[in-house]
């Protein structure tokens, strides 16, 4: 009898965590305020992350998606875990980039653009030094931030007075930060920087 009882607790079980687990929805075209469903999706990832519980998929939809997705809870075990996916047939980029306009011309092959400290909120990648054991700093600082033109990585500059010289093979950019703004110079060379493709990292 009491085998009897355990199998059905454990059918009834099986059935309510299956009936419980959700598939949420995310769209570029969606709103952080929809349920998350096929129809009425969410806009970003991390607000999905933020719904679902262990045993949930998160299906996201074509796009790109620039944000920091930080889940705040994982799967229980590898039977109930939280599954994220591109939907199907679907192609999904996550960046920790934005996309910068505003460049102002200063050389044949140099560019500069100022932003308010307000845009990268509470973390700034060009004040954040790269350190650890793992990395070789040859004798220099180097930062977490970045510049991409066209998707292509530029390097980080070891002084100013690289990006002034002109341009080679590899590019270079070079930041500085104040209490107020940070000022980006980058080599662009063939390139108009308000015309390409330009992204700089903004997140941790």
């Amino acid at each position: 009898m009491k085998s009897v009882i355990l199998i059905i607790i454990c059918v009834l079980l099986s059935y309510c965590s299956s009936d419980a687990a959700k598939e949420y929805h995310v769209s570029t075209s969606g709103l952080d305020k929809n349920p998350g469903t096929e129809s009425k999706p969410l806009r970003t990832i991390s607000a999905a992350a933020s719904l679902a519980q262990p045993g949930d998929v998160i299906t996201v939809h074509e796009g790109i998606y620039r944000e920091r997705v930080n889940p705040p809870r994982g799967g229980i075990s590898d039977d109930n875990r939280i599954v994220y996916q591109a939907a199907a047939g679907e192609k999904v980029v996550i960046k920790g980039s934005e996309e910068i306009k505003g460049w102002d011309k200063i050389s044949d092959d140099a560019w500069s653009v100022k932003i308010p400290n307000s845009f990268f909120g509470d973390f700034n990648p060009y004040s954040d030094v790269i350190s650890g054991n793992w990395f070789q700093a040859n004798n220099r600082v180097s930062h977490t931030g970045a510049v991409y033109l066209n998707g292509h990585w530029l390097n980080e500059a070891a002084v100013e007075d690289e990006v002034f010289k002109p341009a080679g093979d590899t590019l270079l950019w070079f930041a500085l930060v104040n209490d107020s703004e940070t000022t980006i110079w980058a080599q662009f060379k063939d390139a108009d920087p308000n015309k390409d493709l330009v992204e700089i990292n903004v997140r941790q």
